[in-house]
């Protein structure tokens, strides 16, 4: 099978801010956006004037992305599409869906706490490395527990590193133990984890990704979630093409 992404792209400007694009042929789609004017107005349906933290967890989740030098816009990019999975749920429970949302943006935060030579280390973690890599989900518990009107997505960082099966951490927990907007949120940063380019391998094509998240259904993720993950699927084909819409050399 054919790891690589394969699609015909020509130049094409950004319509909301001007930017160089590499667009890919989307009949029938409309003007050509750039990924973060595409998302730019998703992330703000999550927030209002009521929301008194909403500008400083996207700018900490925006500084963690440019410190794990993420191209792109790796936290927002997943919790506006953790969002499109539990609207399935919760249609019109602007709260929850709220809260789900600051819980996906947030989830690695914790990981603020860890050095640059363990986080930014080019190779596997030896297991004292993993010791302090695994405590991510706690500490960002703590520090999102903090904010105002945000225990549920406290909870979500918590736990977006647990498996339906038991097997993830940090605390083991299995099937719905694991709150809803966590194991949404697994589908969807695995998909986007595979299919973004790392300095040791180029990102796997969405055909590939597919494939191995229906393989992990029942162990990593709850089936629920990987059925919710297949009937969005042409929503999140549009997101791993925006993705990989690469800027035009000028």
């Amino acid at each position: 099978m054919n790891d690589s992404r394969t699609s015909t792209t020509s130049a094409a400007t950004c319509s909301c801010c001007g930017a160089l694009i590499a667009s890919r042929d989307r009949p029938g789609t409309g003007d050509a956006l750039c990924e973060r004017c595409f998302l730019e107005p998703l992330a703000a349906e999550r927030s209002t004037c009521s929301d008194l933290n909403a500008g400083f967890a996207e700018a900490l989740a925006e500084a963690l992305d440019l410190r794990e030098h993420e191209t792109g816009l790796h936290s927002r990019r997943v919790a506006c599409h953790t969002v499109v999975l539990a609207k399935r749920f919760f249609p019109h429970d602007e709260r929850r869906l709220a809260q789900i949302y600051w819980g996906a943006l947030l989830h690695d935060i914790g990981k603020i706490g860890v050095p640059d030579r363990i986080l930014l280390k080019n190779g596997p973690l030896d297991d004292d490395e993993w010791t302090v890599m695994r405590r991510h989900p706690d500490d960002g518990h703590h520090l999102v527990s903090r904010l105002a009107g945000m225990e549920e997505a406290a909870e979500i960082v918590r736990c977006h590193e647990e498996h339906f099966d038991g097997t993830g951490y940090p605390r083991g927990l299995r099937g719905e133990a694991i709150p809803l907007g966590a194991r949404l949120f697994a589908v969807i940063d695995a998909l986007d984890a595979m299919t973004s380019d790392r300095p040791y391998r180029k990102g796997l094509s969405f055909e590939v990704a597919k494939a191995e998240i229906l393989r992990m259904s029942v162990r990593q993720f709850d089936p629920v979630a990987v059925r919710l993950f297949l009937d969005e699927e042409p929503e999140l084909r549009r997101m791993v093409e925006m993705k990989c819409s690469e800027a035009v050399p000028g």
